[in-house]
């Protein structure tokens, strides 16, 4: 058996060092001719951690990340919502860690190489369509250099870990209909910044109707000042929008009039936003759930399977438990093709599930709730506005059904 992965993102790789693992042959198949660094930050929650461990990739993480200790949510005039401990801070037996994507990427294909072997990653081979054997499949490729076709790989499955423009997702649903937008576009960047609060906090400040933060710290000590390198996403509902693309400049002009009223006491978000290293631009995007991702011994991960709106910080974790419960499945099953169905028997309603709930009730609901019930003005006490006990149900729903919760994960097999 041999498996074929197209896409060499997080999904992919991760798949090809489970296989590994496994003893399964594969071969990553990347469209980029150079699988280079991009994007900006990324969390790893402890479902995937646990997973990456198993992988022996714990150590090479822990020297790239901040390991995450706290979620911190604030109104838009600095009040204090809620707070909660995160990752092992929480009393989980694996850490929380917030990454560069590059770097995380960097880790994984190294790995990659390093295991299976310099000739099992192929960049520049860009993925146009498949076609079904008798006892396998075929994944058809150009060059995504000169546009030459390149010659058909035949393996045994073929996985298509290809993002949410999945060339492969669409030959097998082709009348589904380009990613939904949200309604909130998405400006992201990084800034070299002193540390803040407890230097390993994950905020999230205001609301998306008048300007929302997520800001997180992704390195540590990056220069002689002890500086970190902190990773920030503004938030903004508006119908202006482009196709999602990893590399969009944007511009300041566009989104800072509705974070300038946010110096707070702990972090001058204007001053900090001005300051950024670059400043990215896409559209929070998903897909509705699909209703099979399998045909033949061709299947579905990642975002290519469920792409979410990123406001679970969840999107790599599902690739990371997709990739996990595809290979279990391998090993059960001597047929591929029953594999493979077992493979989406167990992670399409789940994942499913995720998509709804990342739309509906994510972590971030506190401060819808927060923003609705005060009228969007300061107040005395968080206990006025809402209660304590229902701020930590919205947080642990999204556990429970994301498959993060303490309890899920203590059991065999858990967070899978």
């Amino acid at each position: 058996m041999e498996v074929l992965i197209v896409g060499g993102g997080i999904g992919g790789l991760t798949l090809a060092l489970t296989l590994e693992k496994a003893g399964i042959p594969a071969r990553v198949f990347e469209s980029s001719p150079e699988i280079k660094p991009v994007g900006v930050g990324i969390n790893l929650l402890p479902h995937a951690m646990k997973e990456l461990a198993r992988l022996g990739l714990d150590t090479e993480l822990s020297r790239v990340a901040v390991e995450t200790r706290e979620a911190v949510f604030f109104n838009r005039f600095g009040q204090l919502i809620f707070r909660e401990a995160l990752g092992r801070a929480a009393g989980y037996d694996w850490p929380q860690y917030s990454v560069h994507r590059g770097d995380l990427q960097a880790v994984l294909l190294e790995a990659v190489r390093r295991r299976l072997g310099e000739d099992r990653v192929r960049a520049g081979w860009k993925c146009v369509g498949f076609e079904h054997e008798t006892s396998g499949a075929v994944a058809l490729f150009n060059s995504s250099v000169t546009g030459d076709d390149l010659p058909p790989q035949r393996g045994a499955v073929v996985v298509a870990c290809d993002g949410i423009h999945s060339v492969i997702r669409k030959q097998l649903h082709p009348q589904e209909g380009e990613p939904l937008y949200s309604g909130v576009n998405m400006w992201r960047g990084v800034t070299r910044w002193p540390s803040f609060l407890s230097g390993a906090s994950m905020v999230r400040a205001g609301w998306l109707r008048c300007g929302k933060m997520v800001i997180y710290p992704i390195r540590e000590r990056i220069d002689e000042e002890g500086r970190q390198l902190v990773n920030w996403v503004a938030e903004i509902e508006t119908p202006r929008h482009q196709q999602r693309d990893w590399n969009r400049r944007g511009r300041l002009e566009d989104f800072l009039g509705a974070f300038e009223a946010m110096p707070f006491d702990w972090l001058d978000v204007p001053a900090f936003i001005r300051a950024a290293d670059c400043v990215l631009e896409f559209p929070m995007v998903d897909q509705d759930p699909l209703p099979w991702w399998t045909q033949g011994r061709v299947t579905l991960l990642g975002d290519a399977a469920h792409p979410m709106v990123p406001r679970g910080s969840n999107g790599a974790g599902q690739a990371i438990l997709d990739a996990r419960a595809l290979v279990d499945a391998l090993l059960r099953h001597a047929d591929p093709a029953d594999a493979l169905r077992a493979y989406e028997t167990k992670r399409l309603e789940a994942t499913a599930n995720v998509v709804r709930m990342s739309r509906k009730n994510p972590p971030d609901a506190i401060l819808r709730e927060v923003f609705v019930r005060s009228g969007d003005r300061p107040f005395e006490r968080i206990e006025d506005v809402i209660g304590l006990d229902e701020l930590k149900a919205i947080s642990d729903g999204y556990k429970r059904v994301a498959g993060y919760d303490r309890e899920s994960l203590a059991e065999p097999g858990g967070g899978r």
